[in-house]
């Protein structure tokens, strides 16, 4: 079974650098662009089914590329990004101002503990994999794109890689990036990452986008 893992396109949160979790924040034009991009060459490649979180962000990336492909989307829940708790919707600076007792927690026990009201990241990552096995398993010898978030991609590919904690965050994310992975029971295997070079031939049309710092 193979799985295309995709981050949603670019939101105006993500150009805020607000910390999103389970809140949400609409794609900008050029986080529409991106996706459009990406729809076109899953549409080249071919795939047969296409799941998504069922936050705003994912479900508005998932729509544009299963009008492309022309393919029905399913939402699942358990695809969302990890719950940031308190931490939502509030930039580094204002984490830091408000809450930063907690947020030296966060970073120094992020993995096992809660952020407070929100999710540990070893619970996100334990999800990530139980979902996405069971996926798999509902699809074997198939090609499958889930639409997923960036936090919930780097615990997926620490746990394929079996590499500790906060390692996952050296390997960059872009909005609407390619990831593709192979599962073969009861081993998932690595084979593309952040692959974003269905973008290079869209980066005239965003040239007055502004970009994202």
């Amino acid at each position: 079974m193979n799985l295309i893992a995709v981050r949603h396109g670019e939101t105006e949160w993500n150009v805020q650098l607000r910390e999103m979790g389970h809140l949400d924040s609409p794609l900008t034009a050029r986080g529409v662009q991106q996706t459009e991009a990406l729809g076109h060459r899953l549409e080249v490649l071919g795939f047969d089914a296409l799941y998504s979180s069922d936050l705003g962000r994912a479900i508005q990336t998932a729509e544009i590329i299963g009008a492309i492909c022309r393919k029905p989307v399913h939402l699942d829940s358990g695809l969302r990004e990890r719950h940031m708790g308190v931490f939502q919707g509030l930039t580094r600076e204002e984490i830091s101002e408000r809450y930063p007792d907690q947020l030296a927690a966060y970073e120094r026990t992020g993995f096992i503990d809660f952020i407070p009201e929100g999710e540990s990241a070893q619970d996100r990552t334990d999800r990530s994999a139980r979902v996405l096995t069971e996926i798999a398993s509902h699809h074997t010898e198939q090609t499958v794109v889930v639409v997923t978030h960036g936090g919930f991609l780097t615990g997926f590919l620490e746990f394929v890689l079996g590499i500790p904690f906060a390692n996952g965050r050296r390997f960059r994310k872009e909005n609407a990036g390619f990831n593709a992975f192979e599962y073969v029971e009861p081993n998932w295997y690595l084979q593309t990452w952040n692959d974003v070079s269905h973008l290079r031939a869209n980066t005239a049309s965003c040239d007055n986008i502004p970009a994202k710092t």
